[in-house]
């Protein structure tokens, strides 16, 4: 189902026309999809029954269900309840936009819809949206798991330690982006990663083909929130974890990008140079450093425009290195990477067109806060 947002309400008429046919309103919410010249099959729409009533009725999101041992937010109700149950049409909007357990409860699945403020110059997302999406999916992952703390994404056992999660390195592949629009579907789940860390994987899907369009992979390690520090993960959280933990990869071990990123200097050759970024206090999250996804922005900041107009960026790979504040003033370099790595581009399908190595640094004593290193292929390629 859409997203609240773009579900469209059509009534006969003047609302206060309409008729009450025993205190219950009928409504149809339809799929914002493209329309135009579209043959009347592939047009989805679904008829619910909501009830009629003078004040707001409340929704109620508080039934529960045991998932993997753990207490959890309820599945969604199967679509032929929605007429027989007012409230169910208000359960499964709620559902959609909050997710829902899949498979043998182990992943956790979010249906988004493409928006117009979410795409770039060619009409189609960008990644920073779909790392938007892999954020948004991964908390909602947590709050539904019923082992939520007060935490950003952190466990009830975590909270009482004061413990965040930090993210090490995530990978990202693209297969295609997907159009202003289209109603994709977010799969996550999360495993352990050596002793003391945690692997969390995703994939993409077109809601009604299931045609795979991104995978993603990323290692998580645990900080106190008060010194900055990291910390190894206490044997209450792991018990906590444990129930969730699923083994299996979203990228292919033969594609997984695992190699060192070089570091770049001012002395490397055909490098780009940005300076003077600034965090602003909505780059901020809950946590209080710079959210993961603004670096992407600034990565990009500092590739050739010709590169960004003509070539689509099919894998990023970023790998942390220190947190970043507001006070801080950050350069973006970006340097053409000398040799494509034989080791993760097996696939003909994943061979790019060209590969680049990004860092990002404090401007005032030159110190790492992330390196990345991007693929690319000719836009014309993917069309």
């Amino acid at each position: 189902m859409a997203a609240i947002s773009n579900i469209s309400l059509q009534f006969p008429g003047n609302l206060t026309d309409a008729k009450k046919d025993n205190n219950v309103l009928r409504l149809s919410f339809c799929s914002p999809r493209n329309t135009t010249n579209m043959s009347s099959e592939k047009r989805r729409f679904l008829s619910v029954s909501a009830s009629y009533s003078d004040s707001p009725r409340k929704i109620d999101t508080a039934n529960r269900v045991n998932v993997n041992g753990i207490h959890v937010a309820e599945a969604p109700l199967q679509a032929g309840k929605l007429a027989n149950d007012p409230s169910a049409a208000d359960e499964a909007i709620v559902t959609s936009l909050r997710g829902r357990f899949v498979e043998g409860k182990f992943v956790f699945r979010q249906i988004f819809v493409i928006r117009s403020y979410e795409i770039g110059p060619d009409k189609t997302a960008t990644m920073e949206t779909l790392m938007n999406f892999l954020q948004e999916t991964a908390l909602n992952h947590v709050t539904s798991s019923g082992i939520g703390g007060e935490g950003f994404g952190a466990t009830r056992e975590m909270s009482l330690r004061k413990l965040i999660w930090v993210v090490t390195r995530i990978q990202v592949q693209v297969q295609r982006y997907n159009k202003w629009g289209d109603e994709i579907e977010v799969d996550t789940w999360v495993d352990a990663a050596g002793k003391n860390g945690m692997r969390r994987d995703w994939i993409i899907r077109d809601h009604y083909t299931k045609e795979i369009i991104t995978r993603a992979t990323s290692t998580w390690v645990i900080m106190n929130r008060q010194t900055r520090r990291l910390s190894k993960i206490p044997e209450e959280v792991k018990q906590e974890l444990l129930p969730f933990y699923l083994n299996r990869l979203a990228v292919p071990t033969e594609e997984t990008d695992c190699e060192k990123i070089d570091k770049l200097t001012d002395e490397t050759a055909q490098i780009r140079i940005l300076s003077g970024l600034a965090p602003r206090w909505n780059d901020m999250d809950a946590n209080q450093h710079v959210n993961n996804v603004k670096y992407i922005g600034w990565i990009l900041e500092s590739v050739p425009i010709e590169v960004l107009e003509h070539y689509n960026m099919t894998s990023m790979t970023l790998e942390f290195r220190r947190e970043c504040t507001q006070s801080n003033l950050l350069e973006s370099m970006t340097c053409p990477t000398a040799r494509v790595m034989e080791s993760n581009n097996n696939s003909k399908n994943r061979k790019p067109d060209m590969q680049y190595t990004h860092l990002l640094r404090l401007q005032q004593d030159k110190a790492d806060v992330v390196r990345a290193r991007t693929e690319w292929n000719f836009k014309q390629k993917h069309q």
